[in-house]
């Protein structure tokens, strides 16, 4: 029990940290190993955790941070209507599933395929990054809709992978998961925030090239 406790203590201090720093010195804070721990103890959000847990810090990581940095503004400015937010030396990119999908469907509607190809656009330009896709839905208080909220949340993040991949994005760079209603980001108390749990949620980190540029000096800004 100790042993756990020094163990969530660090992590909590790692991220009170790393909420001190600006975005580029986030990159630079915490080892791997430290990284994979803080993102192991994120249940409630697993893309943040997946891009903590990616991240390699020292320098390189400062030099990724700073090339993320700039790939964040460009989907801020490609795609407004979305929340980019720039985590350790990744990207948290989230789309209200309301903005892509009609109420209970996986179906992108036209203004879906517009927003996807301005962000397929941008995540073109740098093709040293890997893109985890996830899909969730909101908890309707209805215990017999699990199994259908796991399935739509499957088939709405296929969708934006399957979407992304004939615009050009490379397969080997998508993964996809889903968690139906399992994560909710707000309580589901609300009509509100039940919409904002209903999402399509997105991580975008170095692939190991990236990595490997930056711990070599190589990485272009």
């Amino acid at each position: 029990m100790k042993k756990i406790t020094v163990v969530i203590i660090a992590c909590i201090t790692l991220l009170a940290g790393c909420a001190s720093l600006n975005k580029t010195q986030m990159g630079t804070g915490g080892g791997a190993a430290a990284g994979a721990a803080a993102g192991a103890l994120i249940a409630k959000n697993s893309v943040v955790g997946a891009l903590i847990g990616a991240a390699v810090g020292g320098s390189a990581g400062y030099f990724i941070g700073k090339k993320m940095d700039k790939q964040a503004e460009a989907l801020k400015q490609a795609i407004p209507d979305a929340e980019v937010e720039r985590v350790g030396e990744g990207i948290n990119l989230t789309f209200d599933s309301g903005l892509l999908f009609k109420r209970a469907s996986p179906e992108l509607s036209e203004e879906a395929k517009s927003t996807l190809n301005s962000f397929a656009g941008v995540i073109k330009d740098y093709p040293e990054t890997n893109i985890l896709i996830e899909g969730h839905t909101s908890d309707n208080g209805d215990p017999n809709n699990d199994e259908a909220n796991m399935s739509l949340s499957q088939q709405r993040a296929q969708t934006v992978s399957g979407y992304l991949k004939s615009q050009g994005v490379g397969t080997d760079r998508l993964t996809e998961k889903w968690y139906g209603e399992s994560q909710p980001k707000y309580p589901n108390d609300i009509e509100e925030n039940m919409a904002k749990n209903r999402r399509v949620e997105i991580a975008i980190f170095a692939n190991d090239t990236m990595k490997e540029q930056a711990e070599t000096g190589k990485l272009e800004e």
